[in-house]
Formats: C-alpha cells, sequence, structure tokens
C-alpha cells in the first residue's frame, strides 16, 4: 500500500486529503477560522440538565452549550453550576450540539493517554505477537490515574519512539491536572492543533511516502511541528511550488470533493448507488441501473452486489459518513451467497481507520452499519455553497 498526504487551501477551508495507491479515499475538510476544535479542553459549567435523557448542557464559553451524557458519572449526581474540565469529543452534526467528555484523552501518533481509564488496550489491527510484545513493553507504564491505547501505527514503531511519545503525552496530563485548579470557569487548558496536524497523527503510517503542501505558512507549521513530534517523518515532508499545475489540480481534488456530494454514484457495471443522509441515519440504495440483463439473474447480481460493496465501504470512508448505515443491496435468495455478499463487504469495512462495524441483516435484508461519529460529514464540512450547488 502506498499512502500520499496532501494539503491544500480551497474555497476558505483547508483540505487534508489521503491518496492511496493513487486514489484519494479519505477527504478532511476544516475552516480556517474554527474556534471550538475537537480535542479542546476547558473548564466547563454545567448550565442545565435533562434527566429524562441522562443529559446535561454544559457551557465552555459564554453561551456555547455542549452535550454531555451523564451516564459517564455513574451514580455520581451532576448538579446546576457545577464547574469540571471537558474535552470535545465530537462535532457539532447538524442540529446535534458539540459533545463534551469528562473522559479527557492526549493523542499522539502511536499511543493515546486516557483519564478516567486505566487501562492499556490495543488497536484490533495489531496482530497478537505485535501486542504481545507490547503489553510486557508497556508494564512499566501502569498507573492508576491514566491508561492508554496503542494505536495501529504503533506496531511499525520502535519501543525508544514509543517510549519518547508516552513520556510527552505522561508531561502534558501533568500539565493539564497543575494548572486546571488556578483557572477560572471557561478557560480554554488545552488548545487542540490545527485538524490538518491531527491527520498527520492519525493517518497510517505504513506505506506513507510523501506529506505535500503548497501553502508556505501551513508548511512552515506542519514542518515546525515534525521537527519537534514526528521527526521521523521530516525526510516525507515536501514544499510543492509549481506555480502553473496546483496539487488540486493534479489530483483533481475539486472533482473528488464535487463527487463526494451527489447523492447517485455511477459503477463500471452500469449499476449505481443512491445515498442519502437523514438526520436519524444514512440510506444506500444498490440499483441495477443500466445493467441489461435477465429480469432475475443471481450470478449478475451477486456480481453487482460485490461491486456495490467494495463501492459503498469507499463512499462511507470519502465521505466520513457515520452513526447508522442501512445497505440495500439487490435481493439474493440464496443464503450461501448473502454469507459470501457480507463476508466480502466486512472485508472492506475493516480497512476503515474509524471504528466500522457490519452489525446485522434486517428481515427487511437490509444490511445495518454503524460508524463510528467523530468529524463532521463531506456534506457538512464545505464552506459555504460553492459546491452545494452542485449536488445532485
Amino acid at each position: 500500500m502506498k499512502r500520499k498526504l496532501i494539503i491544500t487551501k480551497q474555497e476558505g477551508n483547508i483540505v487534508t486529503s489521503v491518496i492511496e495507491n493513487g486514489e484519494i479515499v479519505e477527504l478532511h475538510i476544516s475552516n480556517i477560522n474554527e474556534k471550538y476544535r475537537l480535542g479542546n479542553i476547558y473548564i466547563g459549567k454545567v448550565k442545565k440538565i435533562v434527566s429524562n435523557i441522562q443529559a446535561a448542557f454544559i457551557e465552555i464559553d459564554n453561551g456555547i452549550e455542549c452535550y454531555y451524557d451523564m451516564s459517564e458519572r455513574g451514580n455520581k449526581p451532576v448538579r446546576v453550576g457545577e464547574e469540571f474540565v471537558v474535552q470535545i469529543s465530537r462535532e457539532a452534526i447538524k442540529t446535534k450540539q458539540t459533545t463534551v467528555t469528562r473522559k479527557i484523552s492526549f493523542t499522539g501518533k502511536y499511543s493515546v493517554l486516557t483519564i478516567g481509564d486505566n487501562r492499556i488496550s490495543f488497536s484490533s489491527k495489531i496482530d497478537k505477537e505485535k501486542r504481545d510484545e507490547l503489553k510486557v513493553f508497556m508494564g512499566k507504564y501502569r498507573s492508576k490515574e491514566y491508561g492508554f491505547i496503542l494505536r495501529t501505527n504503533a506496531k511499525e514503531a520502535t519501543e525508544n519512539e514509543i517510549k519518547e511519545e508516552i513520556e510527552k503525552l505522561i508531561k502534558e496530563y501533568e500539565h493539564l491536572i497543575q494548572i486546571s485548579p488556578t483557572r477560572v470557569c471557561f478557560s480554554c487548558l488545552k488548545e487542540s492543533e490545527e485538524p490538518y496536524i491531527s491527520d498527520l497523527k492519525n493517518i497510517y503510517q505504513e506505506g506513507l511516502s510523501d506529506i505535500l503542501i503548497e501553502d508556505k505558512k501551513i508548511y512552515n507549521h506542519v514542518h515546525s511541528f515534525l521537527q519537534e513530534k514526528q521527526p521521523e517523518d521530516l525526510k516525507k515532508l515536501q514544499f510543492y511550488h509549481d506555480k502553473q499545475l496546483s496539487l488540486s489540480k493534479l489530483y483533481s481534488i475539486e472533482t473528488v470533493i464535487q463527487n463526494g456530494l451527489k447523492e447517485r454514484v455511477w459503477m463500471k457495471s452500469g449499476a449505481y448507488l443512491v445515498i442519502q443522509p437523514t438526520e436519524a441515519l444514512t440510506v444506500i440504495d444498490v440499483n441495477t441501473g443500466k445493467y441489461i440483463g435477465k429480469k432475475k439473474d443471481d450470478i449478475a447480481y451477486m456480481k453487482i452486489n460485490m461491486e456495490a460493496a467494495k463501492e459503498v465501504a469507499k463512499q462511507i470512508r470519502l465521505r466520513n459518513l457515520s452513526g447508522i448505515i442501512l445497505v440495500d443491496f439487490i435481493n439474493l435468495d440464496n443464503k450461501e451467497k448473502w454469507e459470501e455478499l457480507l463476508n466480502y463487504f466486512n472485508g472492506y469495512l475493516r480497512k476503515d481507520p474509524i471504528q466500522t462495524v457490519l452489525v446485522d441483516v434486517t428481515r427487511l435484508q437490509l444490511v445495518e452499519i454503524t460508524r463510528k461519529k467523530v468529524r463532521k460529514p463531506l456534506y457538512e464540512s464545505i464552506r459555504g455553497d460553492s459546491y452545494g450547488e452542485k449536488r445532485g
């Protein structure tokens, strides 16, 4: 697998594109002027409590209320006016407010330090042999106060690289514990890095060969970050300065964004997908489209479904769809074919860096998927109407 990370400025946004084997597979779009970023840590105040949904609304700034799930506190009550340290854990999506948590975390390239959970756990993508090695290595970092999650990138890292990062994360934690009692309500205790810096830490390192940036200011910022935090990646960083052919045009980024906003996605067979996000869930319908064949041709329908399974997994990741996703494949009468299709589909879903689970098949033969909600989906990330006019 060959990977590249491309960072460009477009329509008042910064666009991070992840390219695998020459194809854009992820698009992360962030507003340059975004103030309340994912990962920011504040001293918040409980504004109101809604007991019937076990939720509180916490102000992190004057008039800025965030959703908080009170089940995090167990049996410990939450009171209006109470102040405590919270972290933005999920961006606002449509009518849903920004979500905050008291389970504070500090994220690195190889690991995550977690406050409120002192377990040491591992990415499911780390094989057993490497996991057993890391369990022994991580023994000396056990603490009653915090725990660690070893990320997928840890499988490619040396023990010394992991050690250096973990010690930096512990210092960040200790600094937070030290300053938080002295700060007033609504103080921002830690401002998260720019989203494109987070993307540098989150991208799978396996096969990553290039980090290309054409904006000088962003390049300098990334260079400073890598020099301090990820020096092993400095050799991958390149300043792109071809004035005649921008990175956006070279990799057709604008076209990929426009296609990622369209409701209909055509496939080589002539069949197509219809992708419709709603407030509660996303529905994806597989249609035979321009396919010409017998009215009931299970072999052809299976081929279309297999093609669709691969494309659905690709579109979920590219568009950053999350929550509940229902996929309506072309119905198959053969139970073994259904199992073959689901196994094939699940194989592609598991390649997604964000936790994606094939849950079940309903009685109506709808395939139910859940994908962890973290950042906004592509269609909500676009600033302004310049792309929205091209949807359809």
